[in-house]
């Protein structure tokens, strides 16, 4: 069981550890070895996402209390740095969670999206940072009634809650063209989008190529409409998405953007990721029932 925090680092850490191991070599750069282990440079990093710790000075400064953990803390620049050349090697080590985790082996899943902005509405036309070269732009965010300047980030995510996959798009982008990029990589799924992922020639497509019905209720306007039974289990499906979507936002503060580049942006992002999966997966391991929980794994009393 998880008592405390130190025992929270410690579940992470050899997790983590395990994983990296058989991925290392992947990694491996000329000289020496660095005293912060990859290993524990990415514990930090997930396990500060956790418990929402987005500044790097926080991070740090936090971690140099618990030096019983983790002896040797880089500097700022020096984590940021090696945090960015990890980045892949992070999402791999979620990639290779997942494939350990019974939950990610759901054949029902729902398809949605979160706004990422990264720059304010105002700041920019005086914006310095490389994001319009990587595609950022204006796009609405109809549940929000707002417009913001970045991307949204896509989830193809279980009914068991957890996020089997991910696309960052730019903002104006439709749920719909990415939806459609995203789910041809996958097959034999039954998938749950709502109203902007109608479309009768693309859910065509995917269940003759990739066999996955792609389901959504029917526009006011449409002549064939669903009945208040299936509507209602329809939302009630609907929730999971509601439920990952605030772990996200409340607990992992996923839409609040500290990155000055796009190359720090996805590093954000994919350790984000990497965190709730790792979550999920340490409290399948403990044989906690409501294995959805990040914070109290975070916060243990």
């Amino acid at each position: 069981m998880i008592h405390d925090f130190d025992d929270f680092c410690l579940w992470m850490y050899v997790v983590i550890d395990d994983i990296w191991q058989e991925v290392a070599w992947l990694f491996k750069r000329p000289g020496p070895e660095p005293e912060c282990s990859d290993s524990e440079l990415v514990t930090m990093a997930i396990v500060g996402e956790c418990r929402g710790w987005d500044m790097e000075t926080e991070l740090l400064s936090n971690m140099r209390d618990r030096r019983h953990l983790f002896p040797v803390i880089p500097s700022q620049s020096r984590f940021n740095r090696r945090r960015r050349n990890l980045s892949l090697g992070i999402d791999l080590i979620r990639r290779m969670v997942l494939r350990c985790l019974d939950l990610a082996q759901d054949s029902q899943a729902v398809i949605d999206s979160l706004p990422i902005s990264v720059v304010e509405f105002h700041l920019v036309p005086s914006s310095t940072g490389d994001w319009a070269v990587h595609g950022a732009s204006f796009g609405k965010v109809p549940s929000k009634k707002q417009t913001i300047f970045g991307y949204k980030l896509h989830l193809l995510v279980t009914l068991g809650g957890v996020i089997v996959d991910f696309e960052l798009a730019p903002a104006n982008a439709t749920d719909l063209k990415i939806g459609y990029e995203m789910l041809v990589e996958h097959t034999d799924l039954e998938v749950i989008g709502d109203k902007a992922y109608i479309s009768a020639d693309i859910a065509t497509e995917l269940a003759e190529h990739n066999r996955i019905l792609l389901r959504t209720l029917s526009r006011r306007n449409q002549k064939v409409q669903v009945s208040a039974k299936v509507r209602k289990l329809y939302n009630s499906v609907r929730q999971i998405i509601e439920t990952v979507n605030g772990q996200l936002t409340e607990q992992l503060n996923i839409e609040i953007n500290q990155a000055h580049t796009f190359w720090g942006l996805c590093t954000r992002l994919r350790t984000k990721l990497a965190a709730h999966t790792l979550c999920i997966y340490i409290n399948r391991l403990l044989g906690n029932p409501d294995y959805l929980q990040i914070k109290r794994l975070a916060f243990p009393n």
